[in-house]
């Protein structure tokens, strides 16, 4: 039996943007919802309101993604972007320990078409090895940084992850 192929969703980007958020590919959750991040007890969305002292935005955002275009204006008002390093493959359930046949997204068009990014943030281990064996840019003017993933299938606590996660706001 053939597993379906799944593809990630188009960035979330604009001409001020200085990073570039990367994740592997959406959940079964966010993939569901066409919304990334979408799975409650992924930390994603509470790190970011968190890195910009916004508790406020992040509990009255918290209920079922009900704003999803204030979250994304949110990361675009503080110059974030947000992608995914793959653009198709097949997966059974969420993990990425399941990937197969991963695609990935073209960076190349992607970096000739916002030029002013900065950092290449990666949420998360699986991801920045795609990126590194299948891509491959280098850039002297794109810094790179492996983050722990937001994953709720990492045990990591959010304090934790977040006082790692700060490291981006130097580039913003």
């Amino acid at each position: 039996m053939e597993m379906e192929i799944i593809y990630s969703f188009e960035p979330i980007i604009n001409q001020e943007s200085r990073v570039l958020i990367l994740g592997s590919m959406p959940g079964v959750q966010s993939l569901r919802e066409q919304k990334y991040y979408a799975h409650p007890y992924n930390h994603f969305w509470r790190i970011m309101y968190a890195l910009f002292d916004n508790a406020r935005g992040w509990s009255n955002a918290t209920d079922a993604m009900d704003d999803y275009d204030s979250r994304k204006q949110f990361l675009l008002d503080r110059k974030i972007a947000l992608w995914d390093v793959i653009r198709s493959c097949s997966r059974e359930g969420s993990l990425d320990t399941n990937i197969v046949n991963e695609q990935t997204n073209d960076f190349k068009n992607l970096f000739i078409r916002y030029p002013h990014l900065e950092l290449l943030a990666f949420n998360g281990a699986k991801g920045f090895n795609i990126y590194k064996r299948k891509i491959r840019l280098e850039s002297a003017s794109i810094a790179y940084l492996l983050l722990p993933s937001t994953s709720p299938a990492n045990t990591m606590k959010f304090e934790e992850k977040l006082t790692h996660w700060k490291a981006i706001l130097k580039y913003l």
